[in-house]
């Protein structure tokens, strides 16, 4: 089970979390964002952390240009797509970071949503799969009806996110059967600011 923690802001909360059990730390990279952080912020973590884990830095509707750029500055070792990017954006992005994992989320309105995995699959290596929300991207603490999920089998493995607590994540693991959680607010005493005694309680229910 891949456990994500994303949003994070600070070193110490950051080894904390790695520490705990996490196997990934995830960076928001959109400056409208509440736990954005600016490249060389996310430097000064992801180089001074105290063990090997996975950085994934989240974009979303970044230029390729761009991406590539914050990835090396950051020292990033996957990257997010949180936005509309398309698949041929996907096979782009692929084909300049080629050994980076490319992680697609799809914003989950209704079960019809899920189809969007069948264009996506040759491009990415991993899906992330969030509540829609019409005004925010992510980290709003909001769930979508895990029933739709129960007979979902893409050809890649997945993420599930969207409002996962260590109450919700039980009876999530149990419905959807995810290959992987995604936790942020969920984690959290305000955006940026993980609250480790949350995170440790997450570590002690999960299987």
């Amino acid at each position: 089970m891949r456990v994500k923690i994303c949003g994070i802001t600070q070193l110490d909360q950051a080894n904390a979390i790695a520490e705990l059990g996490a196997t990934a730390l995830g960076f928001i990279c959109v400056e409208k964002s509440q736990r954005y952080l600016a490249p060389e912020r996310i430097a000064g973590i992801t180089q001074s952390l105290n063990t090997d884990i996975s950085c994934i830095g989240v974009f979303a509707n970044t230029e390729l240009s761009e991406i590539i750029a914050i990835v090396k500055q950051a020292n990033l070792t996957r990257i997010q797509l949180h936005g509309q990017e398309s698949p041929a954006f996907c096979q782009k992005l692929r084909s300049r970071l080629p050994q980076l994992e490319v992680i697609k989320a799809i914003a989950v309105k209704n079960a019809d949503s899920l189809t969007q995995t069948e264009c996506y699959a040759p491009w990415v290596d991993t899906f992330l799969l969030d509540a829609y929300d019409p005004k925010q991207l992510g980290g709003t603490g909001k769930s979508f009806n895990w029933e739709y999920l129960q007979d979902f089998a893409p050809p890649r493995p997945w993420f599930l996110a969207g409002g996962l607590t260590p109450n919700n994540v039980p009876q999530a693991l149990v419905t959807a059967k995810p290959d992987g959680i995604d936790l942020s607010s969920g984690v959290e005493r305000s955006p940026g600011d993980k609250d480790l005694n949350l995170v440790r309680e997450l570590f002690q229910v999960l299987p």
